[in-house]
């Protein structure tokens, strides 16, 4: 567990260093927001809000990957920007 995150949950992930935007930074979706956090400045911003059913997270470069009950997202960190493909 780091600063109260559960790295082990589905919905949490960890920004590595030195793979792309957001090294460093926690992932978190908490009540269908997505959030990152700085533990350097401890600073949380919100990403995206109203995400819906969401099983799984995670981080690839600069992308975060969302896996919800009826739907993808991917969230490009440079743009701000999130893509959504339903099913």
């Amino acid at each position: 567990m780091i600063l109260g995150f559960d790295l082990n949950s589905p919905l949490v992930c960890e920004g590595i260093v030195g793979d792309g935007c957001g090294g460093g930074r926690i992932f978190s979706i908490v009540d269908g927001i997505l959030k990152a956090y700085d533990p350097q400045s401890k600073e949380e911003i919100v990403l995206l809000k109203d995400i819906k059913n969401a099983k799984t997270l995670s981080k690839k470069a600069c992308t975060l990957f969302i896996e919800c009950e009826n739907q993808k997202i991917e969230f490009d960190l440079p743009s701000m920007k999130a893509t959504i493909e339903k099913f």
